[in-house]
């Protein structure tokens, strides 16, 4: 039986996600507690956060033996809440047919980063998941350089290029906004990322927030078919990964896998 897992999770102490001989991270974790209950078979996750990145929203599947499912699937959620330390949460355990992937299936994948420029930094209880900037930020300039990183483009001045890979990405939605305390949140949705994409954006729109840089500097960026040096990689606490979308038909789950395997060249 194929399990979705809805996943949350507190980055600070984990070395990402992806296990890694003699580090803690979010799969090694998880995939001991599973085992103490079940017989899990391979854990494939929507999105490989870095170490330090949190999540709200990750999605995950396993395939457990059917008598497991059978007998656990009702009460698998509060077992793992009870083996599993507080800073990761299976929120939901729900049977998917076996044509479910969540990493290929995924229609996109969507990322918040909050960043504070208030003079005293950020607020206590949220230090673990704000970024203190130390300089004023400007809301117009963040907006304009944000529209002009939508679209589909080749993002290699923003990614660490993988060998056989492709930088080209197509990012549907990037946007800031200002919340009731003052937190700027950046909303960043695409179809996926390449690694250290997404804080890569954001170090270059703060560049261009502060007015170090042009609004238009980040864009300008794109004509670049290399990792940029000039691009700061903004540091990974302010980032969560806060949903991820699927076909709302369940029909549809392998017909999206085939097309998200189908490899984009740069242009």
């Amino acid at each position: 039986m194929r399990v979705r897992l809805d996943v949350a999770y507190d980055g600070t102490d984990f070395s990402g996600w992806a296990a890694q001989p003699g580090r803690r991270t979010v799969a090694g974790v998880l995939l001991d507690a599973l085992t103490t209950v079940t017989e899990p078979t391979g854990l494939t996750v929507a999105g490989r956060t870095d170490a330090g990145v949190h999540a709200a929203g990750q999605v995950a599947h396993v395939d457990v033996p059917d008598a497991a499912w059978a007998a656990l699937g009702p009460t698998l959620v509060r077992r793992l809440a009870g083996l599993l330390p507080g800073d990761v949460r299976v929120r939901a355990a729900t049977a998917v047919p076996d044509t479910f992937d969540a990493r290929f299936s995924a229609t996109f994948r969507r990322y918040e980063y909050r960043v504070t420029d208030a003079p005293y930094g950020a607020d206590p209880v949220r230090r673990r998941d704000t970024l203190a900037w130390p300089r004023p930020l400007d809301r117009a300039a963040l907006d304009a350089a944000a529209a002009g990183l939508v679209g589909e483009h080749d993002y290699a001045a923003y990614c660490r290029r993988k060998e056989n890979g492709t930088t080209v990405r197509e990012v549907t939605r990037l946007d800031w906004r200002r919340d009731l305390d003052g937190v700027l949140v950046a909303t960043v949705q695409a179809d996926a990322f390449c690694q250290q994409m997404v804080r890569s954006l954001v170090g270059a729109m703060l560049a261009a927030g502060d007015g170090r840089r042009p609004p238009d500097w980040p864009a300008r960026q794109l004509t670049l078919r290399e990792r940029s040096s000039e691009v700061t990689v903004a540091p990974a606490h302010g980032l969560s990964l806060v949903a991820v979308g699927y076909p709302a038909d369940p029909a549809a789950y392998a017909a999206r896998a085939e097309v998200t395997r189908n490899l984009r060249a740069p242009r």
